[in-house]
């Protein structure tokens, strides 16, 4: 699994202290719901070039282990 942490930051002061990737203001929510409205890594990539695939993959390990500690937490 990617550590996540190296890639994403909360900043209070960036999309309302949403997780971004750093130095972007994409946030985990705006990939994840592209990816599951269909588009490809590629098409994500292509449409935002400051991304890279370790990015998107950052994005889905961030979420995997967010659901994770809330599974775990229940």
């Amino acid at each position: 699994m990617i550590d996540y942490k190296k890639y994403i930051a909360l900043n209070p002061h960036v999309r309302f202290g949403k997780p971004t990737i750093i130095v972007t203001r994409i946030t985990v929510f705006d990939v994840l719901n592209l990816l599951a409205n269909g588009m490809s890594k590629k098409e994500i990539i292509d449409d935002f070039r400051e991304l890279d695939q370790t990015h998107i993959k950052a994005y889905l390990s961030y979420a995997a282990d967010r659901e994770h500690k809330i599974q775990v937490a229940s």
